[in-house]
């Protein structure tokens, strides 16, 4: 009897092929497009993203002779990611939607639809891998890998899957390059070939970010402060003699750190390394958000992409935050280990250090580290395998 797999049909590529395959290697395929958002007034110009994506998805689905339907999530996304992503950025931190909605919505409700629907599997278009091995007592663990293709590797997005969630998913594309993908989806004539990746939130479309963001964040005129080069975030420290805790805590700066060079429409839509958006020109190197105060509305920049006050080398994850996909290697207290890890997508990886404390987890880089970010993503890998993740505090 033919295993079934629910996929998820965005209307893209990846998703495309990813159904080609499961169905030539001989699964009995199911595609279902999710409707995350109806909200259109913040999507760029007139168009209609899902609705457009959502028919490529049905007719991909005709080509292959699968059947197809769309479910309406957009209840979910908003409880699950949208009131989060308010909710963080009005705090001053930096949420990553994609990494939440690969945990929230892809893996969670849409795994129990398709588990509803009786599948075995559920299968998606990331460029990453899986494999499973059975330990000593004969329990299956489960391995995410990155991908074959390096420029295309999604395992950091899938950071926070854990190991059920890992149990019932097969990634179809993970052992291909994005070259192959397209010209499998050529080939077979299908109509996504040719379509361009989305760059979009997720599951919402050509958003503008800010536009987004203030549907509930109201704007308000405080000052930006520009930190010059001599004032270190380790200022009134020797960084070699810190300990975890003093390194990893962010430097706030004061008014009285800076000079003023202008006025912003609220601290809380920058983030920190943002270099955009800021509206100000007539130095001789960019200007880039090195801290944001939002209870002081205040926005801190530096100049030039080497400001110290960009550096950190050291972060932590508070103990709840902290998430093993291979619960098997987590780390006690006192306990420490080498992986590599980065803090977001694309990040070549960098050699670090976990250190596990009663207060949580360390992750001490060997270089310093540019933007570390509260509400972002740490993730850490040994080799080709992530093992696990946490929320930059």
């Amino acid at each position: 009897m033919k295993k079934r797999v629910v996929i998820g049909l965005s209307g893209g590529v990846d998703s495309s092929v990813a159904a080609y395959l499961l169905k030539d290697e001989g699964y009995e395929v199911i595609g279902l497009f999710m409707k995350n958002w109806h909200d259109e007034s913040v999507t760029l110009s007139n168009e209609c993203p899902w609705l457009e994506d959502s028919n490529d998805a049905m007719l991909v689905a005709e080509k292959l002779g699968i059947p197809f339907q769309t479910v309406d999530l957009s209840k979910e996304y908003k409880e699950r990611i949208v009131d989060y992503m308010f909710n963080e950025y009005a705090q001053g931190r930096t949420p990553n939607p994609d990494v939440l909605c690969n945990r929230e919505i892809k893996f969670d409700v849409f795994l129990e639809i398709a588990l509803s629907l009786g599948a075995d599997f559920v299968a998606t278009g990331h460029y990453c891998q899986k494999e499973a091995f059975q330990n000593d007592t004969g329990e299956w663990v489960y391995q995410l890998l990155a991908g074959q293709d390096k420029l295309k590797d999604q395992s950091y997005f899938l950071c926070q899957l854990n190991q059920a969630q890992l149990s019932k998913v097969l990634f179809p594309i993970g052992h291909l390059e994005k070259a192959e993908v397209r010209a499998l989806a050529q080939r077979e004539q299908l109509v996504t070939a040719e379509k361009k990746d989305s760059q979009g939130l997720c599951f919402i479309g050509k958003v503008r970010l800010p536009d987004f963001l203030q549907q509930q964040l109201k704007p308000k005129t405080g000052q930006i402060i520009k930190i010059p080069e001599t004032l270190s975030a380790y200022s009134n420290e020797n960084g070699t003699n810190q300990t975890l805790i003093q390194k990893a805590e962010k430097y706030h700066y004061t008014l009285s750190d800076g000079a003023l060079i202008g006025e912003h429409q609220g601290a809380h839509f920058y983030t920190i390394g943002q270099r955009k958006g800021l509206g100000i020109g007539g130095f001789e190197e960019p200007l880039f958000v090195i801290d944001t105060d939002v209870e002081e509305n205040i926005i801190y920049v530096g100049e030039g992409k080497f400001h110290p006050g960009l550096y950190r080398d050291t972060l932590k994850v508070t103990s709840e935050e902290i998430h093993w996909i291979r619960t098997d290697l987590k780390i006690e207290v006192g306990s420490s280990l080498n992986v590599q890890a980065r803090i977001r997508y694309r990040q070549p990886l960098q050699q670090a250090t976990l250190y596990q404390t009663q207060e949580g987890l360390y992750v001490a880089f060997e270089e310093p580290q540019s933007a570390i970010t509260s509400g972002q993503f740490v993730a850490w890998y040994q080799g080709k395998e992530l093992l696990g993740s946490g929320v930059i505090s």
